[in-house]
């Protein structure tokens, strides 16, 4: 008498997370959603039509899995209509301003407080953290800094264990993003190292005009090796 998840989606969108990790019997009836169209809810003596629209996603090669027998290659080709490739975290750094705003936003309402940004310190040994662990990593940080953070600023101090030598070692040698122009540097080598150097592809990811882009280049001494074309 509940409905299941494919009825809950009906008309929308279900987003299937991390599905190179289901069982084998999984698979199985998930492929036959996907090639059918139909699913039988539990109890039911009928099937019933699906509108759906699936996402999947995972962190693991559903190719190579699919050739060692441990993903069904049916189902690795049904799902593999529309393919997009995130890097990691660590290859698009740029983005982490935009998720700790996005991530504060939301810890503020979950925890009613009014943490506005992150010290220049704090900032700085985020940026220089690869993240191994990804977003997920990034977001648990920050829930570790709102349940320590008694002001609205989160600091260096509040930041987990785990990174306090990147916060040791930064203090040592004096390093710390001051200024946009940093920002911006980095911003513009990231996206000219996604884009294998190519000014022009670069700058369309950006945002600005290819020629704003080759003088900051040039106003900022960025080395990697570009092509314009």
């Amino acid at each position: 008498d509940k409905p299941g998840r494919f009825a809950l989606a009906e008309g929308g969108t279900i987003f299937l997370d991390e599905i190179g990790d289901i069982s084998s019997s999984v698979q199985v009836k998930l492929l036959r959603v996907l090639q059918e169209k139909t699913y039988e809810p539990v109890g039911a003596v009928s099937s019933e039509k699906a509108n759906v629209r699936v996402i999947a996603a995972t962190n693991k090669d559903l190719a190579e899995l699919s050739k060692d027998g441990k993903f069904r290659s049916d189902l690795y080709y049904r799902i593999n209509v529309v393919k997009i490739s995130l890097p990691s975290l660590k290859e698009r750094k740029e983005d982490i301003p935009l998720l700790i705003d996005h991530f504060i936003n939301r810890f503020n309402k979950i925890y009613n407080k009014d943490i506005c940004c992150l010290s220049d310190d704090a900032l700085t040994v985020i940026l220089n953290y690869d993240f191994p662990g990804n977003i997920r990593e990034l977001e648990n940080i920050l829930e570790h800094c709102f349940v320590l953070c008694k002001g609205n600023v989160i600091e260096t101090k509040h930041l987990p264990a785990s990174l306090g030598k990147i916060a040791d070692d930064q203090s040592a040698d004096g390093s710390r993003f001051r200024t946009i122009r940093q920002m911006e540097t980095i911003m513009i080598e990231q996206a000219l190292r996604r884009n294998n150097g190519n000014r022009t592809k670069a700058a369309k990811e950006l945002g600005i005009d290819k020629s704003t882009l080759f003088r900051k280049i040039k106003t900022f001494n960025i080395k990697i090796e570009t092509h314009p074309e």
